[in-house]
């Protein structure tokens, strides 16, 4: 589904920085992982489940993960 994106709120000292990542083509969607060793991996993935981009974080410093799902569903 094009227009599947995560922001995700880091904590980098004495301010906070705003990543973005997002499904770049029809068809990908993006996916969270929370990793062994306090890492969270949030990934634009491929309908086939291939990993395209990868962003790793330290768990310790995600202050919030926001999830924007495609407009419309599938009943739309």
């Amino acid at each position: 589904m094009k227009g599947d994106r995560v922001e995700i709120v880091i904590d980098a000292g004495d301010t906070s920085r705003t990543y973005e990542v997002a499904a770049t083509r029809a068809g990908r969607r993006v996916e969270i992982s929370n990793r062994r060793g306090g890492v969270v991996e949030v990934s634009e993935v491929t309908r086939s489940g291939t990993a395209v981009r990868t962003a790793r974080f330290m768990s310790s410093r995600v202050l919030a993960l926001v999830e924007h799902p495609a407009e419309g569903g599938p009943d739309d």
